[in-house]
């Protein structure tokens, strides 16, 4: 058995169309999406057109629930500029989404955590901003009651693999479109891949064992960078133009 999972676009069609290549060439047909797919000062409209003519098994993110949820003035600035794209079918197709899915029996899916669409599953962020692997007593805390050999999840942007105690893996494939950005909850903090590069993973069962394989894919991404900072998104075009915010 074997499958791609894509997490986080943020509205960078460019990236996903890079991705998409990169699955086919590997002869994979099947793919999962965990969620964040159009927030970002970039082509939101284009990315829905894409996922939505994909047709994959598809969980809801944060972002994606602020799109629907918040009226435009209270959404934060990425959200925004996505809202103002996306037409009526795309809102209608996010509205739909589910919290979490199941793919194929054996495959858990959901975006951060079982419980939040917010809240880091495999990451902690210390008061002074660090960003860390959570102790894996608190990443099975959080996998309670989830039976399935392999979870995934998204939201933090980078690519992790998990063994639990028990033998369950979690996997994070990493972000497709946003290599690095900044966020104020827990507390202020920075998350940077350190390359530009498209992220995505390909899981595999072999002899009753998954195991990822975790993916970058070039693509023009600083196209990408100088439409972010064409919109005023100086810390988007840093991030998109090098992985790193500065």
């Amino acid at each position: 058995m074997r499958f791609a999972a894509i997490a986080d676009i943020h509205g960078n069609h460019l990236a996903l169309e890079a991705v998409l290549r990169d699955i086919r060439a590997q002869g994979i047909d099947d793919i999962v999406n965990l969620g964040d797919c159009f927030s970002g000062p970039l082509t939101a409209a284009k990315t829905a057109d894409l996922l939505l003519d994909l047709n994959v098994v598809t969980v809801r993110g944060n972002h994606d629930r602020y799109l629907v949820e918040l009226a435009p003035e209270a959404m934060h600035a990425s959200d925004r500029v996505a809202y103002s794209e996306l037409s009526e079918r795309h809102l209608d197709w996010l509205r739909g989404l589910p919290f979490n899915a199941t793919y194929r029996d054996q495959v858990y899916l959901c975006h951060a955590t079982p419980a939040q669409d917010n809240v880091y599953w495999l990451e902690s962020v210390s008061p002074d901003g660090h960003v860390h692997q959570k102790p894996v007593e608190e990443i099975e805390a959080l996998a309670a009651g989830i039976d399935f050999p392999l979870m995934l999840c998204g939201h933090s942007h980078i690519p992790r693999l998990v063994r639990l105690s028990d033998g369950r893996l979690v996997v994070n494939p990493g972000s497709v479109g946003c290599p690095a950005y900044d966020d104020d909850l827990p507390y202020r903090h920075k998350v940077e891949a350190g390359h530009p590069f498209a992220s995505y993973a390909i899981l595999e069962k072999t002899d009753g064992i998954w195991l990822p394989d975790f993916r970058q894919v070039a693509y023009d991404h600083m196209a990408m960078a100088k439409l972010a900072a064409g919109n005023g998104r100086a810390e988007w075009a840093s991030g998109l133009a090098t992985g790193w915010l500065r």
